[in-house]
């Protein structure tokens, strides 16, 4: 070897442990608290799930509205999710695209606590759907505006790891919340208030306090990055650059809006989240009066909801941390789509509390480890960054309207024989997002493939660097990530 190919082996593995070092920078600024506040975000969303057999459907006002009352959330949720990413009718309030993540994602935070806490005091329907509306509204930005940031700061083969631990906040928040419910329950009667309500409110406090804590460590875009020195951010967006769009600041291009709506991908996207949706927030909201109608009472129901959900979460970090290492998204959805129809047969075939109890560890296992690698796939494979947003937003959108069908079901007409009818709802939702996977696979595949060839022929294809940057993922150059 010689001396000079030694001294670039030698600077190749020097740029190689640098890089290292920032990654594990960014993961410790970014991680930890955004888990945190997507595991409060979910905690508060589905604590009403956990009120519901803890008294809350005792009240006269709300015996039938909690179902009504789920619905309304994603109302809100899906009204505010695009506009609070993406300039929409020129409101440039919600344009994340604008403000700083830093000052929004703490933001949105702290206001979603705020209404949080307030949930513990409303005294009729009206109140209730109200503070519902307000809680989807509120915390609609959080989760694709995450997402987008960690578009800004990782690698697209990075970021499905990333996204995972961030998810994972929502079986953990699962898991915390049933030990919080029970413990919260034993409060009944303290300040003339019901068991029910302190959830709300401590919880909501909760969130309130930390969001305050979030303004100091939330991060700012990558280019403007703080706790990075100058040579860490150039090094930063220089590997950015050389594998996305990620490394630019690109402005603002109603072009790119357009381009993601008329995409084919981008709403396939959509609609396999739309079918996971469904599924998840019917089992995470319902997953107490599951586990009661399977003849348990009601504390035992809130401390059973703990073990499916802590093994959810272990399932989310092993399946993704393997997803990331093989390099393959598809395969991983689909499976954990089969694992969960599995959960689904037992609990409507079986008869035992036991096999039906494990069969809810199964449905968890697979409805949880599925979403975080079909909601980072955009961000890995959307390139241009208004595009991306739009792509983003666009799925949780769509997804949401899933789970709004998903609140609706479950409800005491379709009680019979421990919901045999809302489960098997739930498997062709989950069979609908096998067919959107496949679909996604193939014409990725195809795509990919097509591209190849023309890069392959006789035919010499030239593409400036400012070519490669506005075509985003239309460029011949450019591969899709299965």
């Amino acid at each position: 070897m010689s001396v000079s190919e030694k001294r670039s082996e030698v600077q190749g593995d020097q740029l190689l442990a640098a890089e290292r070092r920032v990654m594990r920078k960014v993961d410790r600024r970014l991680l930890p608290v955004f888990t945190l506040l997507y595991l409060l975000s979910f905690l508060d969303r589905s604590n009403i799930g956990n009120a519901k057999i803890d008294g809350l459907t005792t009240v006269r006002q709300f015996t039938f509205l909690v179902n009504t009352a789920l619905a309304v959330y994603f109302v809100g949720y899906v009204t505010f999710e695009i506009p609070a990413n993406v300039r929409v009718l020129n409101l440039e309030l919600y344009r994340l695209k604008r403000w700083d993540p830093q000052f929004w994602l703490p933001t949105l935070t702290l206001a979603w606590g705020i209404v949080s806490i307030f949930h513990g005091v409303v005294k009729n329907q009206a109140a209730l759907f109200g503070i519902r509306f307000l809680l989807g509204a509120t915390e609609a930005g959080l989760f694709p505006g995450v997402v987008y940031v960690f578009s800004i700061y990782y690698l697209r083969r990075e970021r499905s790891w990333r996204v995972a631990i961030f998810f994972g906040g929502s079986a953990l928040a699962g898991a915390f919340g049933g030990i919080f419910a029970y413990s919260i329950g034993l409060m009944d009667g303290v300040g003339g208030k019901r068991g029910w309500q302190w959830i709300f409110i401590l919880e909501g406090i909760l969130t309130a306090v930390i969001s305050v804590v979030a303004y100091f460590i939330v991060p700012t875009w990558s280019h403007k990055a703080k706790f990075l020195s100058e040579t860490e951010r150039t090094l930063l967006l220089d590997r950015l650059q050389a594998d996305s769009d990620a490394g630019t600041d690109q402005a603002f291009k109603w072009a790119s809006v357009r381009d993601a709506f008329s995409d084919h991908l981008v709403w396939a996207y959509a609609f396999l989240f739309h079918g996971f949706s469904f599924v998840l927030y019917s089992f995470s909201f319902f997953l107490p009066t599951i586990i009661a109608g399977l003849g348990f009472e009601t504390w035992q129901a809130q401390l059973m909801t703990v073990p499916p959900n802590a093994l959810a979460s272990f399932s989310i970090f092993a399946t993704v941390w393997f997803s990331s290492k093989v390099n393959a998204r598809a395969p991983f959805i689909i499976a954990s789509a089969i694992v969960a129809i599995i959960g689904y047969i037992l609990l409507i075939t079986c008869t035992r509390p036991g096999l039906q109890y494990f069969g809810v560890h199964l449905a968890a296992a697979g409805v949880y480890t599925g979403n975080p690698l079909l909601l980072s796939w955009p961000g890995e494979n959307v390139s241009g960054q208004t595009k991306r947003a739009v792509a983003v937003a666009l799925q949780v959108t769509v997804g949401d309207i899933g789970a709004i069908a998903g609140c609706l079901i479950y409800r005491p007409a379709l009680s019979g024989h421990q919901y045999r009818s809302p489960n098997l709802i739930s498997i062709g939702y989950l069979l609908f997002a096998i067919l959107m996977t496949t679909y996604l696979w193939v014409a990725m595949s195809w795509e990919n493939k097509r591209r190849d060839r023309l890069l392959s022929g006789d035919t010499k294809v030239e593409e400036t660097e400012d070519d490669r940057i506005r075509l985003g993922d239309r460029s011949v150059h450019y591969r899709y990530q299965i």
